[in-house]
């Protein structure tokens, strides 16, 4: 099975099985559902204290952008630590499943932007910055908290050397003689 599809495993009978196959990996279909529950809670919790739906809607799409922001960050750190060396056919292959997944989440994450706007436009509002600031704050939450998954992802990973480190180089006697 690849790590492209997800499988569901029901056993009918004794002598048969249903298969559900869905796109994705089931951890991952599972971190979007969580970052969509927060933004509605965020949404209703907004909605029920102020009763203004464009706040509401406002804060409710950028926190479900926040969410999916760091999830897709630190999946693609990882994808990016993972690359091979790409001297070799079989690296170059697996470096353009990567980039292909890459995109599918970008295209995700920029549909997501752009239909939080739209609904954020549609909301009875008035102003300029209704109409022009508010539409764009959860991609911009979104943009940014990718690239702080990003770089949290990073921080995390650690690296490793050959060997002992080192030791610092002694400086050239020519050198201390002249510097005295």
């Amino acid at each position: 099975m690849s790590t492209a599809m997800g499988r569901i495993v029901k056993q009918v009978s004794e002598g048969t099985t249903k298969y559900y196959w869905y796109p994705g990996d089931k951890k991952e279909w599972i971190r979007a559902a969580v970052a969509l529950g927060i933004g509605l809670a965020a949404f209703g919790l907004l909605m029920l204290l102020t009763r203004n739906i464009l706040l509401a809607a406002v804060v409710g799409t950028s926190v479900t952008a926040l969410v999916a922001g760091l999830n897709f960050g630190r999946r693609d750190a990882r994808a990016l630590a993972g690359f091979p060396d790409l001297g070799d056919r079989a690296a170059r292959r697996a470096v353009a499943g990567h980039a292909g997944k890459a995109v599918w989440r970008a295209f995700a994450h920029g549909l997501g932007g752009a239909a939080a706007a739209v609904l954020i436009l549609n909301l009875p509002h008035a102003g300029v910055v209704a109409d022009w600031v508010l539409p764009v704050v959860p991609a911009v939450v979104g943009a940014l908290a990718h690239q702080a998954g990003m770089l949290y992802e990073r921080l995390t990973a650690s690296a490793s050397t050959a060997g002992p480190a080192a030791a610092p180089a002694k400086p050239e006697p020519a050198l201390q003689a002249a510097g005295k």
